[in-house]
């Protein structure tokens, strides 16, 4: 059973859907022992930083999202789910996250000429072997809706690297069976949907 985590932030419906038409049906949930007992677990997420960590510890899920990445179960962030896996975020203050990674969010510092929020389609680069990128050309536009970007220190977790405003950023990471993406899968037409039935795969 695939695991969509409801936190009241997110895009779940589009999430879910996807997994439906990959033909793996997916539960959109916000009680931790459903989230513990699952097979793969999805963190949506689109939002501010601080009210995500501020939902996610008054629901109780903190705890179920840890004992998933520490089993090494199937998990997937999207967009804002990537974030929250870090150290810390600098939206609008210092927000401690789940620190699961070693590393900080931060807002574009790029040339006027280009638009934050990074709205649209843009290539992602892989860095290596990336089993939810299988069948996937290097290259690949995906979907992005962003202000704030992920700075790994360590740089063996990152997956993708995206091109933009004269600067790369790290667009996806990948340690063991956990993967985060920058980009929304959901919302990356035929080449998302894949991503997502390799992710079901797993």
């Amino acid at each position: 059973m695939i695991a969509i985590i409801d936190y009241g932030m997110g895009n779940l419906r589009s999430v879910q859907k996807g997994f439906e038409k990959v033909g793996h049906p997916a539960e959109i949930t916000s009680d931790p022992k459903v989230v513990a007992r699952a097979d793969r677990v999805v963190l949506p997420g689109v939002g501010a930083f601080e009210d995500a960590m501020t939902e996610l510890k008054r629901r109780g899920l903190v705890d179920s999202i840890l004992e998933t990445i520490e089993a090494d179960r199937p998990f997937l962030g999207i967009c804002l789910g990537l974030q929250l896996l870090f150290d810390f975020s600098l939206e609008n203050g210092e927000h401690k996250g789940l620190g699961v990674l070693t590393g900080d969010v931060v807002r574009f510092d790029i040339p006027r000429e280009f638009s934050v929020p990074h709205m649209g389609w843009n290539q992602i680069e892989p860095q290596g072997d990336v089993p939810v990128l299988a069948g996937l050309e290097p290259g690949t536009y995906v979907y992005f809706v962003h202000s704030y970007y992920v700075r790994p220190t360590d740089p063996s977790v990152i997956a993708t690297e995206t091109e933009y405003g004269g600067m790369k950023f790290c667009s996806m990471i990948q340690r063991g069976n956990m993967f985060a993406s920058q980009f929304h899968p959901e919302k990356s037409q035929s080449k998302g949907l894949k991503i997502l039935e390799n992710f079901a795969g797993i």
